[in-house]
């Protein structure tokens, strides 16, 4: 399972890289064509818009892979051993739900009634289904990964080591000040 996440880390890695190159790309085209042709490119904020929301929820994705996504921390912070365990099993369970039912179903609900509904992106008449495609991958990907963790976190109650956890996990935090 470990190789998995290494493969689906990589993929998500590349895909953000990428589309992040792609976005820088757009927005400078956009102010060269306005600016300098006196020309503004049609499409490109519309573009700009939709990789703006894809880098988002993969970007959200890999971090909760990673454990570096946004968290208060100052009840974990005070807990240790057992204790943060069955905190971070409760959280983790949240999170599994909240992907699974909202990001999941919800994402794919929103993708299928615009598919057949047929609504398409003004500038770049494409179906606007395969914009909102990246909530059920997302939510997948974030349910993926929360489940990693859970298992992680049973066998850390079981007295095993963690399988899963990256090495920001249990020496650093990422602190917000």
């Amino acid at each position: 399972m470990l190789k998995v996440k290494n493969t689906i880390d990589k993929i998500l890695e590349w895909t953000l890289i990428v589309s992040m190159s792609l976005l820088v790309i757009d927005v400078l085209w956009q102010v060269f064509s306005r600016f300098i042709l006196q020309d503004p490119s049609s499409f490109t904020e519309e573009l700009a818009r939709f990789l703006l929301i894809w880098v988002g929820l993969l970007g959200a994705a890999y971090a909760a892979g990673k454990r570096m996504h946004l968290a208060v921390d100052l009840l974990p912070r005070s807990l240790e051993g057992k204790r943060k365990a069955y905190l971070d099993i409760f959280i983790y369970s949240i999170v599994i739900i909240f992907s699974i039912s909202v990001m999941i179903f919800g994402g794919s609900r929103l993708v299928a009634i615009t598919l057949y509904l047929g609504q398409t992106a003004a500038a770049l008449q494409m179906p606007l289904g395969y914009v909102y495609l990246i909530l059920p991958i997302s939510g997948f990907l974030i349910a993926f990964y929360a489940a990693l963790h859970l298992v992680d976190e049973f066998r850390v109650l079981s007295g095993q080591a963690a399988l899963f956890s990256s090495p920001i996990d249990s020496s650093t935090h990422l602190d917000v000040d």
